[in-house]
């Protein structure tokens, strides 16, 4: 299988680049920039090291150089708005290490710091960075270096933050197993519908069951059924809280081998049955 490349460099010699988010392929992947997404009119999974988790419009995260990352949107290319989100790239250098010094950007440097575990951002604060980065794409020279840092100031002063990888992440993940992970997650966005075995996922990739819930685990964070039944329940809260399907069929069309295993798995991972799941979202 090849899923295309696994590391991206975007070349620019300013070190930031903006742009409107097109497409919808959402391969797994790293970079020597810091990412920043913003998803305006899309929902799936977003998988940010070991963090695997259902993402909806106004989604806003920062990553950190070298953190491996995919988008899985539920809607495809022609349901989706053309530009349905906007992603800013940059660098260390394209700031300046002699800035990063001075004591007014301490506040910058911790939050890059941070952002080696990948930081979702509030609404909100979605909101109020949308201006800046819709600038930052037509913008050039000083304006758009004026737009990266109030942008960078929302950020810093961002108050409902909340980290997405474990600490251990980065220390434990191997970047050589970078492409193989790509292939491995595409494989699973594209039969996670269906029953699909250690066994079988093992021997497509060519290693033994053993070999591969180490390689997996290792890279992922998470043994491989955990990880499918995650992709299988977010796809199932998706349809939940977006559609009126009843919920036996909801279970079906997310892969769940019955009734009872949906709703074991979903309230092992959301704490509450499927039903109550969506009641949730239905107003009165």
């Amino acid at each position: 299988m090849d899923s295309g490349k696994s590391q991206i460099t975007y070349n620019n010699r300013s070190g930031i680049t903006a742009a409107y988010i097109t497409d919808t392929a959402g391969i797994w992947h790293s970079h020597k920039e810091y990412e920043l997404v913003l998803n305006i009119e899309s929902n799936g999974t977003r998988i940010i090291g070991d963090s695997v988790e259902l993402f909806d419009k106004y989604d806003m995260v920062l990553i950190a150089s070298g953190m491996p990352h995919s988008w899985h949107y539920y809607k495809g290319e022609k349901d989706l708005p053309e530009n349905h989100g906007m992603v800013l790239h940059f660098t260390r250098s394209s700031i300046g290490d002699v800035l990063l010094m001075q004591p007014e950007l301490k506040c910058v440097n911790k939050l890059l710091d941070e952002s080696e575990r990948g930081i979702v951002f509030s609404v909100n604060d979605a909101l109020l960075t949308e201006k800046y980065l819709g600038q930052m794409i037509n913008h050039k020279g000083l304006d758009k270096i004026i737009d990266l840092f109030c942008i960078l100031r929302i950020l810093c002063k961002a108050k409902n933050k909340v980290f997405l990888c474990s600490d251990e992440y980065k220390k434990k993940y191997d970047e050589r197993g970078n492409k193989k992970m790509a292939d491995i997650y595409l494989y699973i966005r594209e039969n996670y519908f269906r029953p699909v075995t250690l066994q079988e996922i093992s021997e497509i990739f060519e290693m033994n069951s053993f070999s591969f819930s180490r390689f997996f685990k290792k890279n992922s964070g998470t043994c491989f059924i955990e990880y499918l039944n995650r992709i299988r329940t977010n796809r199932a809260c998706y349809l939940l809280r977006e559609t009126d399907y009843p919920v036996h069929d909801i279970a079906a069309e997310c892969g769940f081998s019955s009734i009872s295993n949906f709703n074991k798995q979903f309230r092992k991972t959301e704490g509450k049955s499927p039903s109550n799941y969506r009641a949730q979202f239905k107003t009165s």
